[in-house]
């Protein structure tokens, strides 16, 4: 099946889209004070242009995961790249804070469509094993290309380029993908056992599923709240921002990578346990150090939530398999949706600290460091309540046995001897 496929175009093609999310992410992160200075902007006002990044995730999430047999994962692409395209554009030529919000929302929605594209297209271009490594390779490019964007927007900043600029590069891997799926011939779609919509709906209304659903909405404004405000909350704190968001996404990358043992050690809930206590550390040092000790809490912050996001899309895959691609789609919707959310919140605490520590008498570097820190202090709160459901969660699946669903076949098996011995 599908032997006619560009493998290796489509793949990469994949990784620059992901790449695309990547920068988009990490490059904004780094021009938010610019964005703020010049069009007069609030924190407030940041918060809801980034909650539009993330809103548009889970809307083409959702229906791209109902339409991707029918509509098909090489025109969800061309839909995240007009969608790209038009919120790059629209972001460098907005104006003001109206249309800096539509602009981010076509960015979130192109976004979106590359993860409900590529996650089913890579699992229908590769089998058994191969594939399984194949889509661990495809998710290290996220924190990968958050490195390079971070980089990217700290050296064009410090060398004078303005905001504009540095949103044009990520036009850079828009083309790159766009090039590479021009022309090619897709997969077709592998209808799996559990594609019945009754099914699916079945399995998520699950204590489990429902357990999951809530808890992924605390994972996810854990790890992108404090990532996607590091440029505003550690500026003065005696620490480079954007050198903070480097350093998080390579731990991240290389915790990625040996993730296959550590989950085996602990298992997926004591994975998910340790991680919650790391990140609630991380953060509170966040919130209390500054200089070189900054550093050190973003590596023990890192290494907290750089398996929240695989593990918990992972644990519905596993034990929820009735859930299907949907269920899949709709627990990393959620967690799009819960960090648009709270962006205006958090953009909303800063705002409100700066004036209580201006009426205490605090300005300057001083001001920000305090409205920084005592923002952190307070999203201390969201991996902490996941300490307690995360040991609720351990507790009640300490005697879980693998799904029959997800029972590893002959033919896996023999796949895995003839990766082994082509290796």
């Amino acid at each position: 099946m599908n032997e006619n496929i560009n493998r290796t175009a489509l793949f990469n093609g994949s990784c620059f889209a992901l790449i695309t999310t990547a920068f988009s992410f990490s490059i904004r992160a780094g021009i938010l004070p610019q964005l703020a200075e010049e069009f007069g902007l609030s924190a407030e006002q940041l918060g809801f242009i980034n909650s539009m990044w993330f809103l548009g995730f889970p809307i083409s999430m959702l229906i791209g995961g109902l339409v991707y047999h029918s509509f098909g994962p090489k025109n969800i692409m061309i839909v995240a790249f007009v969608a790209h395209t038009l919120g790059i554009v629209l972001t460098i030529y907005a104006g003001g804070y109206f249309l800096l919000l539509i602009s981010t929302l076509f960015i979130g929605i192109g976004n979106g469509c590359t993860e409900a594209a590529c996650n089913p297209m890579i699992a229908d271009t590769y089998s058994g094993v191969k594939m399984n490594k194949m889509l661990n390779r495809f998710h290290m490019w996220f924190p990968g290309g958050i490195i390079l964007g971070a980089l990217i927007s700290k050296f064009m900043t410090d060398f004078g380029f303005g905001w504009e600029t540095q949103m044009w590069i990520i036009m850079l891997p828009t083309i790159i993908y766009a090039v590479l799926f021009y022309g090619k011939a897709f997969p077709k779609p592998k209808v799996a056992g559990a594609n019945s919509l009754f099914e699916n709906l079945k399995a998520m209304l699950s204590p489990l599923y429902i357990f999951l659903f809530c808890c992924m909405a605390l994972t996810a404004i854990t790890e992108f709240g404090p990532n996607q405000w590091v440029n505003v909350v550690l500026s003065y704190s005696g620490a480079d921002a954007m050198l903070i968001l480097a350093l998080i996404s390579g731990v991240m990358v290389v915790g990625r990578f040996f993730a296959g043992p550590v989950v085996k050690g602990l298992g997926q809930t004591g994975v998910l346990l340790f991680s919650a206590i790391l990140a609630t550390i991380g953060i509170y040092m966040f919130s209390t150090v500054t200089g070189f000790l900054a550093y050190g809490a973003a590596v023990i912050f890192a290494l907290g939530i750089c398996y929240f996001w695989p593990l918990m899309i992972g644990i519905v895959a596993q034990r929820i398999p009735l859930s299907s691609a949907l269920g899949m789609s709709i627990i990393g919707g959620i967690g799009f949706f819960s960090t648009s959310i709270f962006q205006p919140v958090i953009g909303y605490w800063i705002d409100n600290s700066r004036l209580q520590n201006m009426a205490m008498g605090l300005s300057g570097d001083a001001l920000e460091l305090a409205a920084g820190q005592d923002t952190l202090e307070k999203m201390v709160i969201f991996p902490a309540i996941l300490i307690v459901l995360f040991l609720i969660l351990f507790f009640w699946q300490k005697n879980y046995k693998e799904s029959p669903f997800r029972k590893q076949s002959d033919s896996d098996n023999l796949y895995k001897e003839h990766e082994l011995g082509a290796s």
